[in-house]
């Protein structure tokens, strides 16, 4: 993974975009949106709620203690991980892909809460929290869970953010061009359409006429002329409200 910094809500959509797809899926967490509680400091340092803290740094676990763990970057930088009890600690969403839906949906299931002795040496784990570039330790606020296998599809896909895709929340709107906030420092990136690119919201075809400012979509193309020209664009958003009362369709 990157040695550098990243922000974490980045990396747990990076995450949930390589999950399970179905059409009756939870909505996808917005890191954004999350509620700070009391309380909810690592054991270094303040913060806020689950996304508290927007930078951190991503690893492989290489030392597990009852308060700390040590994990190496890809460039072989070594970060102590100060965790607490107030320190949010989750696992990835899992699950197997279904038919053709694309990574742009909602993964069948959200990540999911786990205690500290759930985490072994080997573990690819990201961190969010205060850091403290110089002592090279980060008093946790939130850490993920990594499982290996969507470690290795996460550092294929931060290589090629800007490159094939982009992700993150539309800022600005201007003819064919949007702009977006999002990628692994949460800057502003654009990228243009053109009448061969395929707009959708969940499964159904829509127009760029669709997306506002707020939304958050995933852009799938290349770059051409220096520029970033989207191949298809996708929606993210909530899924239908079921009606509890209603009689279900016939099938």
């Amino acid at each position: 993974m990157k040695a550098s910094r990243v922000s974490l809500p980045f990396l747990i959509l990076l995450a949930l975009s390589i999950g399970a797809v179905a059409q009756d899926a939870s909505p996808l967490p917005d890191p954004s949106q999350s509620t700070p509680q009391r309380g909810q400091r690592g054991s270094r340092g303040g913060g806020g709620g689950m996304m508290g803290m927007g930078r951190g740094v991503m690893g492989t676990v290489t030392e597990v203690a009852p308060d700390h763990f040590t994990i190496k970057t890809d460039a072989g930088d070594l970060y102590t991980v100060h965790y607490s009890v107030n320190t949010r600690i989750m696992k990835g969403a899992g699950g197997q892909r279904r038919g053709q839906s694309s990574d742009n949906d909602f993964p069948a299931t959200p990540p999911t809460p786990i205690k500290a002795s759930e985490i072994k040496v080997g573990d690819a784990i990201g961190v969010s929290g205060e850091m403290d570039a110089n002592a090279k330790s980060v008093g946790a606020v939130f850490i993920f869970q990594i499982d290996p296998e969507r470690a290795k599809q996460m550092r294929e896909m931060q290589a090629n953010y800007g490159k094939t895709w982009l992700m993150g929340r539309v800022t600005a709107i201007n003819d064919v061009k949007v702009t977006l906030q999002g990628g692994p420092d949460n800057a502003t990136h654009t990228f243009a359409a053109d009448e061969n690119t395929t707009f959708r919201k969940r499964r159904d075809p829509v127009t760029l006429a669709d997306i506002q400012v707020g939304d958050m979509i995933r852009a799938e193309g290349s770059i051409k002329n220096g520029a970033f020209l989207a191949t298809s664009v996708a929606i993210m958003g909530p899924p239908p409200q079921r009606n509890e009362g209603a009689t279900p369709a016939p099938q």
